[in-house]
């Protein structure tokens, strides 16, 4: 039996396999992570809705984490933009959880009110803010292949909030650059392109004319650069850069920025990759994150698209995937990507700022259901 069955066998393995269809995306599992016993236990994370659109997006969050049963629970607190400073319970709220999701918090326009958003990266010292910016399939853009994340300064520069009227009609506004926040930085942005396979990474700066802040700036990303040899590092000068941006996007991979210019290039190439609620972000430090919509610009929306419920919520759901990663649940970071992606592509349901007509609830429920 054994010795008639041997030419079956050898013609069996001169014949060439068929061809198996690759799995699909959902059937996919990785076999190379391990977790540690009891890394699956649900994770409290502080939700702050914020104003404008605020309430909306982060309730399609609530609404979607809540349908792929994610390992999440949501201490939930009202903070607005006009508030003199962010409540003592969230901050506590805040640095128990050690990560928050929020919606946009709008900053008064002059008038000596600071920033609840500048506050909270202060206080949390929330070094590092990243904005990814990227085409998605199925969103119409005039530049293709564009991969960006902005890396950008966030505790110092401008944003530090020194100014003051020296005589009436003088006002002095300082701009305030170290080693020790402009190395961390730097580091932070080659880490990140090194644990990622990103290739190169950009320093932006005005050296040219702020020889001394932007020079130290300069200095410490270039001294960082010698310690990563495998990653190309290169400068560029802010305006150049915008113009860069709008011409030639895909020249970029990661850029490292300080404060101020960081979220003028993290707008622009949001701007070139789709739109400002398309882009996911976040704001990290040694010990505390806070993920929001990566561009501000536009963040709290407008009062028609509050009244009609028609805010975009892709932004924040692609912000609170990296959160997911953030808290080690990679599998539902990545449900969770390829639901947002696969309805971004099919176009059925497209909101206001895409021409379309749609509700937020009928984006969250084509996500709900490509995620099944």
């Amino acid at each position: 039996m054994a010795r008639r069955s041997l030419p079956l066998l050898r013609q069996l393995l001169r014949s060439p396999k068929p061809r198996e269809s690759p799995p699909s995306a959902q059937s996919r599992r990785s076999v190379t992570y391990m977790p540690r016993p009891g890394d699956g236990a649900p994770r409290a994370v502080t939700l702050i809705p914020g104003d404008g659109i605020g309430p909306l997006v982060t309730a399609a969050v609530e609404q979607v984490m809540a349908a792929m049963r994610a390992p999440v629970f949501f201490e939930k607190y009202e903070v607005h933009g006009d508030m003199a400073a962010v409540p003592r319970e969230v901050m506590e709220s805040i640095r128990r959880n050690k990560v928050c999701i929020k919606g946009g918090l709008a900053t008064p326009v002059g008038g000596g009110v600071s920033s609840l958003n500048v506050q909270l990266r202060k206080e949390l010292d929330l070094y590092a803010s990243l904005v990814y910016c990227f085409n998605l399939p199925g969103l119409p853009t005039r530049h293709e292949n564009v991969d960006i994340v902005v890396i950008r300064e966030n505790t110092e520069g401008e944003y530090a909030g020194l100014e003051h009227e020296v005589v009436p009609g003088v006002v002095e506004s300082l701009k305030v650059i170290t080693k020790f926040c402009s190395e961390r930085i730097a580091k932070y942005a080659f880490e990140y392109a090194y644990l990622n396979n990103r290739k190169k990474v950009t320093a932006v700066h005005k050296a040219n004319i702020m020889k001394l802040a932007d020079g130290l700036f300069l200095e410490s990303c270039r001294e960082i650069a010698t310690k990563y040899p495998g990653i190309k590092y290169d400068e560029i000068i802010v305006d150049n850069c915008c113009m860069q941006l709008v011409s030639k996007p895909e020249q970029f991979d990661v850029m490292v920025t300080p404060n101020l210019y960081g979220n003028l290039v993290a707008n622009t190439a949001a701007g070139i990759a789709g739109g400002a609620s398309f882009m996911p972000g976040g704001n990290v430090g040694q010990e505390h994150a806070i993920f929001e919509q990566g561009a501000s610009a536009g963040n709290v929306g407008s009062r028609k698209l509050v009244e009609e419920k028609k805010a975009n919520p892709v932004a924040l759901l692609l912000s609170s995937a990296m959160m997911l990663r953030h808290l080690q649940f990679p599998s539902f970071a990545d449900r969770l990507e390829m639901a947002v992606k696969r309805v971004v592509a099919e176009g059925r349901c497209r909101t206001m700022d895409l021409g379309g007509d749609a509700t937020i609830q009928e984006v969250v429920e084509a996500i709900v259901a490509a995620l099944h």
